[in-house]
């Protein structure tokens, strides 16, 4: 994911170094990451606000591609914690994205027939390949990777649990709840009332329940 988030910066930055590169550019960078933060920890009024604020600077300069990263990065966040919403943003912007952010779309919608692997962001691609996050090292590209996956239908429980122990790790509450709940499923439906037990626990815990 971060990545994808450098590949936002590089785009809203242009080819500007020198001079100062106009306002609008570190205005949406800095509220994107403050709507990724926001978002991740379970913010939900504060990352509406971020984002908000992203679109507005990036829709100042007219350019759909522009606006079409920033709308990337929301569903990217969004898949990294399974909440898929069929980026609509990003839906009314794709006859004018660029052909990389059309590909990174299907990606992340689980749309993988067809995909053209060498146009999505290079750490992603391993994981169509392998059907595995194994490969990933950043923690949100790789609860991206793992939420693609498994709006693909390709998920293997050990991608879960890792996804499960990433989001644990950085404290991102929202996908530590979303990938909770999916082993809580799977261990209901296998019977297994310890570890259904055990994860509830966990839920309760990160819920901020007493």
């Amino acid at each position: 994911m971060r990545m994808l988030l450098s590949m936002a910066v590089l785009v809203l930055a242009g080819c500007a170094s020198k001079p100062a590169p106009p306002s609008w550019q570190p205005n949406a960078r800095d509220a994107l990451d403050g709507f990724t933060d926001d978002y991740l920890r379970g913010n939900t009024g504060a990352a509406n606000a971020e984002f908000a604020r992203a679109r507005r600077e990036t829709s100042s300069t007219g350019r759909p591609d522009l606006v079409a990263q920033v709308e990337l990065v929301r569903c990217a966040v969004l898949a990294a914690s399974l909440a898929f919403d069929d980026c609509p943003g990003f839906g009314a912007l794709a006859q004018e994205a660029t052909a990389q952010q059309r590909a990174y779309a299907a990606y992340l919608a689980g749309r993988w027939e067809g995909l053209d692997v060498a146009a999505l962001p290079e750490q992603h691609r391993p994981v169509v390949a392998t059907g595995s996050i194994a490969g990933v090292a950043d923690p949100l590209a790789k609860l991206v990777a793992a939420g693609a996956l498994f709006k693909a239908g390709r998920i293997a429980p050990g991608d879960i649990a890792a996804a499960t122990e990433t989001a644990s790790g950085q404290g991102w509450r929202r996908p530590l709840l979303m990938w909770l709940g999916v082993q809580a499923q799977r261990a209901q439906t296998a019977g297994d009332t310890a570890a259904a037990e055990r994860i509830q626990r966990r839920i309760a815990l990160a819920s901020g329940q007493k």
